[in-house]
């Protein structure tokens, strides 16, 4: 074949996993050879006996652009004339000779469902504007930064009520100045989006995808989304993508026994789906198709200047018997999934060496080490979710407070392996679908208690070391359970309780960014540090935010799940001086002065005593003193 794309080096690094821009080379590129203007394709089908091109180019004729194998599994084709904006598909000719249409794994675009076929793209025609940002986070760490995020459905955050179709979609150029608007009102540092990549089936959310190459048309086309991400960079807001590396759905254009054979999943049928999801499960003990996840992730960062992955189903790729009732073990009888072992070390470690982006574990295993260097046994996440964290709150939430002196532990655990991990504590959209309730009503008592429960839950996770992750609708206390085809009941923030809910986090969320010791995490056990974590009979707790040498810049904070008033309530202060509050649930909290008495409280020299009103919670900043000279040693080591 003349004018071979897909050279003897890109089938080298293909085969052994380690293409890692394989994105430029895959699918279909526009491209000039001997001075005519075209698209090149390249398509990776082994058992395929033919394949050709079908496109509204050739009037959608079998057989007319006809694919040339070039190797054992490679097929190109150079089509003149073709140009961007082209809709195609790959017709072929499966292993046991029947003729299917399937689209193209890796297109840069995909037509809008129920449509399904992909669309010639150019992405190298956006000028981009966040040089300032990328250069900004450079080799930073991310660790000793604040991360606030805003999860978000891009449907149904809000809905256009002027257009007639059934979505009422925003585009994301309307997307983005609106939402970049919110979030730096709100204080959010970034936004975490579900469902980008193509997926066909509305109701999976975007979890179920077929174009790992594709940003979703449902909000327009691949440059208006350049155009998102770059908004949201040049008003200083980091961008997350949820990624699905771990399942794909069984549609019939799709990845699915797509030359006729399980090319992409499994063949081995105890390990070829999630019974559960309905889907195929990836083989990532192909090199092939492990390279076609890593390009994925690589394409999202480098192309469109993603800055972290959120990788969904982590546990279900990491034990063989996730969601299984019969299994195959691995070569030493255990039940992990050995080759995701080896995928995300290799992804974690080279998205590391090469970018400045990371990627986010939503795992619920209790398999150690995933924050881990990859080189020291780890897997190499930069952050990892803190499922326990997550659902041993809510169980404490859901329990009357009457009852809850015998479930205190459950908030108090979670203390004790916070930095056992680089975690995140989320408030997903997970906690508030399938009957789940929103965030407000998995409390107990009526409105005002709810309400007032719900700010003492966000004070206490500010507070909990840990970034943070809350989903759309939660910071103003939405009372119906997320529904993806509705947008948010952005009129709640009219009433009065609501409303007191949305100020209170949003001071929450610019207390967080402003204090180190509330977002560096790096300085560990150290810089969290109980003052009474057994106030069991009061559902009390108090601990203190610090530096790890010395108790400048510290914050007290007490957090009352009580719907009692605590009169000259005590509590125990690590230094002398005035101690200001400087935040409270209550609106008319702040601010307010305590002269710390010198008396024995809580294990310590020094008392507060204040009023605590019912399910309030309150911050204290520490005042500053003097470092002993063991502090100043530990400070400047």
């Amino acid at each position: 074949m003349q004018n071979k794309f897909f050279g003897e080096l890109d089938r080298y690094l293909f085969h052994h996993g380690t293409h890692y821009e394989l994105y430029n080379k895959m699918g279909a590129h526009l491209r000039q050879v001997d001075g005519v203007w075209g698209v090149h394709f390249v398509l990776w089908a082994p058992n395929a006996r033919a394949v050709c091109v079908v496109s509204d180019g050739n009037g959608w004729t079998p057989w007319r652009d006809v694919m040339e194998k070039v190797d054992d599994c490679i097929w190109e084709l150079f089509v003149p004339g073709m140009c961007e904006g082209v809709k195609y598909k790959y017709l072929i000719v499966q292993a046991d000779g029947s003729e299917v249409q399937k689209t193209d794994p890796y297109a840069y675009r995909t037509e809008l469902r129920p449509s399904n076929a992909s669309v010639v793209a150019n992405l190298d025609r956006y000028e981009w504007g966040d040089a300032k940002w990328r250069k900004e986070k450079k080799g930073e760490n991310f660790l000793e930064k604040p991360m606030a995020v805003y999860e978000v459905h891009l449907g149904s955050w809000k809905k256009d009520l002027s257009k007639w179709d059934e979505d009422q979609y925003f585009d994301y150029r309307r997307l983005a100045h609106e939402l970049a608007e919110y979030i730096k009102w709100m204080g959010y540092t970034h936004i975490e989006l579900m469902g980008i990549c193509e997926y066909p089936f509305d109701p999976s959310w975007g979890y179920q995808v077929t174009g790992y190459f594709s940003p979703t048309a449902r909000y327009g086309t691949p440059d208006d989304f350049m155009y998102f991400v770059d908004h949201m960079h040049q008003n200083g807001i980091g961008v997350i993508l949820d990624w699905v590396p771990a399942h794909f759905p069984k549609d019939e254009f799709g990845l699915a026994n797509f030359d006729g054979t399980p090319l992409y999943e499994y063949a081995d049928p105890l390990r070829a789906e999630y019974p559960e999801w309905g889907t195929k499960a990836f083989d990532l003990g192909k090199k092939e198709v492990s390279n076609f996840l890593i390009a994925s992730a690589f394409f999202w960062v480098e192309k469109y200047h993603v800055d972290a992955l959120r990788v969904d189903a982590v546990a279900a790729m990491l034990y063989n018997s996730f969601g299984r009732g019969e299994w195959r073990p691995n070569q030493y009888g255990g039940n992990e999934n050995l080759e995701s072992f080896e995928f995300f070390r290799h992804l974690n470690s080279v998205i590391r060496q090469r970018t400045d982006a990371f990627l986010i574990a939503e795992d619920s295993s209790i398999i150690e080490g995933i924050t881990k260097p990859a080189k020291k046994g780890g897997f190499g996440f930069g952050l990892k979710w803190n499922m326990g964290w997550m659902n041993d709150g809510i169980k404490y939430y859901n329990t009357d407070p009457i009852f809850r002196p015998y479930h205190h532990g459950l908030m108090t655990h979670t203390f004790e392996y916070a930095f056992n991990e680089n975690y995140m504590l989320v408030l997903s959209h997970d906690e508030v679908v399938y009957g789940k309730g929103s965030m407000i009503n998995k409390f107990i008592g009526n409105k005002l208690d709810k309400l007032g429960s719900l700010k003492t839950c966000y004070t206490m996770m500010m507070g909990h070391p840990g970034k943070k992750l809350l989903f759309m609708g939660q910071d103003f206390a939405q009372e119906r359970e997320w529904n993806f085809k509705t947008g948010l009941d952005w009129f709640l923030c009219d009433d009065e309780g609501h409303r007191g809910v949305l100020e209170c986090y949003r001071a929450l969320l610019h207390i967080y960014t402003s204090y180190p010791v509330l977002y560096n995490d790096c300085g560990g056990p150290a810089t969290c540090e109980w003052i009474n974590s057994g106030d069991y009979n009061r559902n009390i707790f108090t601990f203190i935010r610090r530096n790890p040498w010395n108790y400048n810049n510290a914050l007290i904070f007490v957090c009352n799940f009580a719907p009692v008033e605590r009169v000259e309530m005590g509590v125990g202060a690590p230094v002398d001086g005035v101690y200001k509050r400087i935040f409270s649930t209550y609106p008319d909290g702040n601010p307010l002065e305590i002269q710390a008495k010198e008396e024995l409280c809580d294990g310590r020299k020094y008392k507060l005593i204040f009023n605590l009103r019912p399910y309030e919670s309150c911050i204290f900043e520490v005042p500053f003193h003097e470092s002993t000279p063991e502090e100043i040693k530990k400070e400047t080591s």
